[in-house]
């Protein structure tokens, strides 16, 4: 079955479908964030299209929504949410409901969006201050950051009380074609990706992203976690795709040359973790680490995230036993 190429490939307005083949489609909608867009595709099912991935839950993405099932020779017959973040998991609910047909996600990822949509629920944040504090934020910093505004909830949709579970390695029938579930950890606990080795197709999520890397973070839920650790090891559960794989990723282009990309992902992080093991010659915060790690100036959203992408390296570096941490009047600080 013949399929685009990523040279011939031009990405969609919002509201339109781009043919990668007869039977798959690229759309996307937008995001009110720095990084403007999700890629989403739809894969034509045997009683209709199976949709990857959804979009935030907002007035303007279900007016989009409305649009493409105008478009559509058949209904959505199946929701598959890679991971659980807003831009994909947001509007699952309110697709999954209307439509009444099934969401499948893994069982981590469902459960997370259903604990962050259910909030503190009156538990106190004080394990927040502490994070925010030990990165060295100054106290009114520490009070904007971890005082929760319910974001998830407002763009996310009430998810269905039922799912279908993926497991890394299973494997979907989509349509007389095998899709394997490819598990992805560190951006996400258990983030699947969907492999067609006859068709030589990959749907990456934010696993392998071009030219930009998925955040990587260590928050404040699981301050000591490793997560870097976890993405760098689940990298080698792409190995076996074909060299001529297309990836379809959920940001910016589809490409060609998985492996090449994942040994350049495997290298800017190589490069912050000897950046790290050099400034901390001398004792650093996470404060102090951010301008070593990140070049541009940091709004208050991309500060949340860069701060946990700091936590995240240098706890790799500790596990290593390549740091020590010491804390001093309520901060923490990293030294070899």
């Amino acid at each position: 079955m013949s399929q685009l190429m990523p040279s011939d490939i031009t990405a969609p307005a919002p509201g339109e479908l781009q043919i990668i083949a007869e039977d798959l489609y690229w759309l996307r909608m937008p995001l009110p964030f720095a990084l403007d867009h999700i890629n989403l595709y739809l894969i034509r099912d045997t009683d209709g299209w199976a949709l990857v991935d959804t979009g935030i839950c907002s007035k303007t993405t279900k007016a989009i929504w409305a649009r493409i099932q105008d478009q559509l020779d058949g209904p959505i017959s199946r929701v598959i949410v890679t991971h659980m973040h807003p831009d994909h998991v947001g509007c699952a609910g309110y697709l999954t409901e209307s439509l009444r047909v099934p969401l499948y996600m893994s069982q981590t990822e469902y459960f997370a969006s259903r604990a962050l949509f259910a909030g503190a629920q009156e538990a106190d944040n004080w394990q927040d201050v502490l994070y925010f504090q030990r990165a060295g934020l100054d106290a009114d910093t520490v009070r904007k950051m971890s005082t929760g505004n319910g974001g998830f909830k407002q763009i996310v949709s009430p998810l269905p009380l039922s799912f279908q579970r993926l497991r890394s390695g299973q494997v979907l029938a989509i349509n007389g074609f095998s899709w394997e579930c490819i598990l992805g950890e560190g951006h996400s606990p258990e983030h699947i990706s969907l492999y067609c080795p006859e068709r030589r197709l990959l749907i990456a999520g934010d696993q392998i992203l071009p030219e930009i890397t998925p955040n990587i973070g260590s928050y404040s839920t699981q301050p000591d976690s490793n997560p870097l650790a976890g993405y760098l090891s689940s990298l080698d559960n792409f190995s076996h795709c074909h060299s001529d794989t297309l990836v379809l990723p959920s940001h910016r282009q589809p490409f060609v040359g998985v492996h090449a990309r994942i040994a350049e992902l495997r290298a800017h992080h190589d490069a912050h973790l000897m950046t790290l093991r050099n400034i901390c010659q001398k004792p650093q915060t996470i404060m102090g680490i951010l301008p070593h790690l990140f070049a541009r100036d940091l709004n208050e959203h991309g500060m949340f995230f860069a701060i946990a992408e700091a936590y995240a390296h240098v706890n790799y570096l500790l596990a290593k036993g390549d740091l020590t941490r010491y804390e001093k009047q309520g901060v923490y600080y990293f030294t070899v």
